[in-house]
């Protein structure tokens, strides 16, 4: 009896042996996969990141040629109001050379308009920063 059944024990050993190498390598191959879908979001990822880097560069870049914008417009419109204080003290005879009050006015206001922004700005950064 062991004689007969000695080589079908042997085929069933040998199937699970194949088995267990078929399973092995079934392991190695779907490890191998994962590594590959890793790497590929992985590169996505950075891709993304390296836009979104670029955006926030093109956005600060935008935002400082704004602020420059700012200091102008305030700055006009700032000097506007000390022109009319001006001439309405002019006509009440309190000065007399409104253009040169305003000559000296205009850099004095455009300095001081612009360092308020900056400080402005700094404070948002410092807020940022503490989050």
């Amino acid at each position: 009896m062991t004689r007969r059944l000695t080589p079908a024990v042997k085929t069933c050993e040998a199937v699970g042996e194949r088995l267990d190498d078929l399973s092995r390598r079934v392991d190695r191959a779907s490890e191998m996969m994962r590594t590959r879908v890793e790497l590929a979001i992985q590169s996505q990822n950075q891709q993304l990141l390296s836009s979104m880097d670029r955006r926030s560069r093109i956005q600060l870049m935008m935002q400082h040629t704004v602020e420059g914008f700012s200091v102008v417009a305030i700055s006009y419109y700032l000097i506007g109001l000390l022109k009319l204080v001006l001439d309405g003290l002019q006509d009440t005879g309190v000065i007399s050379n409104t253009p040169l009050i305003l000559g000296v006015a205009i850099p004095v206001v455009m300095v001081l308009v612009f360092l308020g922004i900056r400080m402005i700005h700094f404070r948002f950064i410092r807020m940022a920063r503490r989050q």
